[in-house]
C-alpha cells in the first residue's frame, strides 16, 4: 500500500551562534529510503537558505511513483521491481501502472490500449508543420516544437484542474509521440509520412511508421519489436531526473501540459541526460578497433586526459544499474538474432564491455556498463539512426513525465517551483552617467 510521508518524532535544531535564534527541523520519512529534513521554516526562523548545487541532496517533491536505491541497485515502479516488470510486462502495462498506480486487469489493459490507439493519428494541419523545418533539422528540435504546438489544436481539453481533461491529455500525448517522432524521421529522409496502423502493438507501430514506404510491404521483425518494447519499459521513468524535474517545474506554473512535456523533451536532449547513448556510439567510433581498447582504457584512467569512457557508471547508481543487467541480455540476443554480432562496431562494444568488467580500476570504482551503453548498440542494430536515439528515449519517458505531472497537479498542496540562490554579484551601486564612465 502507498502512504504519504509523515513526520517522525526526530527533530534537528539549528542555532545561529550570533543571535541565539533557533529553528526546529522535523524529519519526514517515506515508506522506504532516506528520510528528508524539513527545512521549510529555516528562512523564516533564521533568515538563511540551504545551498545545494544541482539539488543533489534536496527532496523538492513527495512522490509515489518511482523509488531508486542507487547503492543497492534497486529500481521500483509503484513498488514493483524493474526486473519483474521487464520480464513479465509490456510497455503499455507499465504505462498503465505508472499513470494509475496499480497493475491492470486484462479488461483494464485492453481498454487502456484501446484509448491509446484511438489517439494515434495527428491532425493533418499539425503534420504540415514539418514542412517548416529544414531537412537536416535535428529530430529532437522538431519533436519539441511540434509537441508544444499541440496546445493550439487541443485547447478544448486543457483544463488542468479537470481530471477527465488530464486523462485525455495523457492518452493523447502517449499515443501521438511515436507518430510525431516517426514523422520527424521521415521528414529528415524526404520520404512520405506513414500513418499509424492500430492493429499493431505500440513498438511495432512505431517501427512500421519509421521504416515502411508506400511502394513495398514492410516486414516487421518480432525481435526488433520486443527489444524496442523492452527499452521503453526500462526508460519509462527514473524518479526526479533533470527532464522530469523540468516538466514539474514548467507545469507548476499552471502552463498547459503540452508546454510542460515540450520542456521535458528539450531538457532530455542534453548529452549528459538523454543523449548519453548517442555519445557511446561516438566513443566506439573514436576507439576504432579492438586493438585500441587498452590505449583508450589507459586514457580513461588518466586524470589529465579528456577522454571519457561513455556508458559506464551512473550518477545515481553506485552499483550495477539494474536496467543494464536486463538490457545486456537483450543486446546479445538482438545482435545474434539479426546477424549483427560480426559488425566491427558491435564486436568492439562487446569486447570493451568484457575487458572493462575484468579491470580492477573500473571494478573498484564500480564503473559498470549502464543502460546507455547497451541501448545505443540495440537501437543501431535494429536500424534506428543515431539522431533518433534521444527521440526514442523521449517516447518512453513521456509516460513518466505525464505520471509526475498528473501527480503534481492533483496535489492540493502544489506550489509553483521557485528555487533560491546564493547571490555573489555586485552589491548596491549608483548609476553613473555614460559620459563619466571610463
Amino acid at each position: 500500500m502507498e502512504a504519504a510521508a509523515h513526520m517522525t518524532q526526530k527533530t534537528f535544531t539549528v542555532t545561529d551562534p550570533e543571535s541565539g535564534r533557533s529553528s526546529a527541523l522535523p524529519v519526514r520519512s517515506g515508506t522506504i529510503g532516506p528520510a528528508g529534513l524539513d527545512i521549510s521554516a529555516l528562512h523564516k526562523d533564521l533568515g538563511v537558505f540551504t545551498y545545494d548545487p544541482g539539488y543533489a541532496t534536496t527532496a523538492a517533491v513527495e512522490s509515489r511513483i518511482t523509488y531508486i536505491d542507487g547503492d543497492a541497485g534497486v529500481l521500483l515502479h509503484r513498488g514493483y521491481p524493474i526486473e519483474q516488470l521487464a520480464e513479465h510486462s509490456t510497455f503499455m502495462e507499465v504505462a498503465y501502472l505508472l499513470l494509475i498506480g496499480e497493475l491492470p486487469t486484462a479488461k483494464q489493459l485492453e481498454e487502456f490500449i484501446g484509448n491509446i490507439r484511438y489517439h494515434t493519428m495527428i491532425n493533418e494541419w499539425l503534420l504540415r508543420f514539418f514542412n517548416g523545418f529544414h531537412a537536416n533539422a535535428h529530430p529532437m528540435a522538431m519533436v519539441s516544437g511540434v509537441v508544444a504546438s499541440m496546445a493550439a489544436f487541443y485547447h478544448d481539453t486543457m483544463d488542468i484542474h479537470n481530471p477527465r481533461h488530464r486523462e485525455i491529455f495523457a492518452h493523447r500525448i502517449i499515443a501521438k509521440l511515436p507518430t510525431i517522432a516517426a514523422a520527424a524521421h521521415k521528414h529528415s529522409l524526404g520520404q512520405p509520412f506513414i500513418y499509424p496502423q492500430n492493429s499493431l502493438d505500440y513498438a511495432s507501430n512505431l517501427l512500421n511508421m519509421m521504416f515502411a514506404v508506400p511502394c513495398e510491404q514492410y516486414r516487421l521483425d518480432p525481435v526488433a519489436s520486443k527489444a524496442l518494447d523492452l527499452l521503453f519499459v526500462l526508460h519509462a521513468d527514473h524518479e526526479q531526473n533533470a527532464s522530469t524535474s523540468t516538466v514539474r517545474l514548467a507545469g507548476s506554473t499552471g502552463a498547459n501540459p503540452y508546454a510542460a512535456i515540450s520542456a521535458g523533451v528539450s531538457a532530455l536532449w542534453g548529452p549528459a541526460h538523454g543523449g548519453a547513448n548517442e555519445a557511446v556510439l561516438v566513443m566506439l567510433e573514436q576507439i576504432g578497433s579492438v586493438d585500441n581498447i587498452p590505449k583508450y582504457l589507459a586514457m580513461a584512467k588518466d586524470k589529465s586526459s579528456h577522454f571519457r569512457l561513455m556508458g559506464f557508471g551512473h550518477r545515481v547508481y553506485k552499483n550495477f544499474d539494474p536496467r543494464a543487467k536486463i538490457i545486456r541480455e537483450m543486446c546479445h540476443k538482438v545482435l545474434a538474432a539479426l546477424g549483427r554480432s560480426d559488425n566491427p562496431l558491435f564486436e568492439l562494444a562487446l569486447r570493451l564491455e568484457e575487458i572493462a568488467l575484468k579491470d580492477e580500476y573500473f571494478l573498484a570504482r564500480k564503473l559498470y556498463p549502464n543502460v546507455d551503453f547497451y541501448s545505443g548498440v540495440i537501437y543501431s542494430a535494429i536500424g534506428i539512426p543515431r539522431s533518433m536515439f534521444t527521440v526514442m528515449f523521449a517516447i518512453a519517458r513521456t509516460v513518466g513525465w505525464v505520471a509526475n505531472w498528473q501527480e503534481m497537479i492533483a496535489d492540493p498542496g502544489m506550489r509553483i517551483g521557485r528555487p533560491r540562490q546564493l547571490y555573489t554579484g555586485a552589491t548596491r551601486r549608483e548609476y553613473l552617467d555614460i559620459r563619466k564612465r571610463v
